[in-house]
């Protein structure tokens, strides 16, 4: 078990960036970490990190060898689980990953309510909107929106995402409503701005099964999807967001759908987690309950490229 012990000591401190970090994680010293990753340097006969007087970062030896404990460090863990008969009992820390507006509206209740059913459960909640590499950072899961790529990852669509071109009914009072893409270049636009790229995103309608991007003159730009449905709702102009967004507004006449006939097609949103690997108890037991959500896929498949 020596050997575990010095994978772990190496994976923990990969991941926080410093022996005192995951010396934390790991309720152990700092030096204890630091002489196990020496007696694993010098068994490999490479060098895994650089050091510095702050903190230490993989060398490339040290990335390859990362990646690949994760993926045996987590085999060990399920089958550790199922030798001590605790399938039906998930526990332990859950690392997932969420898009910040879908995880925190529709997700958290369902994690939520997960951790309340099972006490020896934990949650490391990240939410953001940007892509992480699951293996590398140790991710047990990840919801994603869209068609994804990346061949060690499977994917399990759960449910879907439609875009809805939508104004409060001050606006559409003032101004009326849009009948056709190009009525939309005389009409205010709110815009988000992706906050991982600075870019502004451009609305997406279909006509005839022909996807047609528009990127409209924009009076106000946010960067921010709940700030983009609150400046509909005070009558900006049009703003185009994801349905599960402004489904309370729309029913609650706050806001009105335009152009419904030109809505894009539905894009997937899928579970996805490490492939070639045993599923433990507590990764399970998450998939099963967003499978249970909605829109359900009869089985794993690959992730494919967008």
């Amino acid at each position: 078990m020596h050997g575990l012990q010095q994978l772990i000591a190496f994976a923990e401190t990969a991941k926080h960036g410093s022996f005192a970090a995951a010396a934390r994680e790991l309720g152990t010293a700092p030096s204890t970490l630091a002489k196990a990753v020496a007696r694993l340097e010098a068994s490999l006969g490479v060098k895994l990190f650089h050091r510095t007087t702050r903190q230490v970062r993989p060398t490339a030896d040290g990335e390859r060898l990362f990646e690949r404990c994760q993926r045996v460090l987590a085999e060990v863990e399920a089958l550790q689980s199922e030798a001590a008969g605790t399938r039906g009992a998930p526990a332990g820390l859950l690392r997932v990953d969420l898009p910040i507006v879908y995880g925190r509206r529709v997700l958290l209740p369902v994690l939520a309510r997960l951790v309340e059913r099972y006490p020896a459960l934990q949650l490391d909640l990240r939410l953001h909107d940007s892509y992480t590499d699951l293996i590398r950072d140790g991710i047990d899961l990840a919801v994603r929106v869209g068609t994804l790529g990346d061949s060690r990852l499977v994917a399990r669509r759960f449910a879907e995402q439609v875009l809805v071109l939508c104004a409060s009914p001050a606006y559409l009072g003032e101004h009326g409503p849009p009948q056709t893409i190009d009525d939309l270049a005389t009409h205010r636009a709110i815009v988000h701005r992706l906050p991982t790229s600075g870019r502004l995103r451009s609305w997406v309608l279909a006509s005839a099964g022909r996807r047609i991007d528009v990127d409209p003159p924009s009076r106000v730009q946010i960067n921010d999807g709940d700030g983009v449905v609150a400046a509909a709702c005070l009558g900006l102009g049009l703003a185009q967001v994801p349905d599960y967004m402004v489904a309370d507004e729309i029913a609650g006449g706050r806001l009105v759908e335009v152009l419904p006939s030109l809505r894009p097609p539905a894009e997937p949103i899928s579970v996805v987690y490490p492939s070639g690997r045993l599923v433990p108890p507590r990764v399970r037991v998450v998939i099963d309950s967003l499978l249970s959500l909605g829109v359900v896929s009869d089985g794993a498949s690959p992730a494919t490229d967008r």
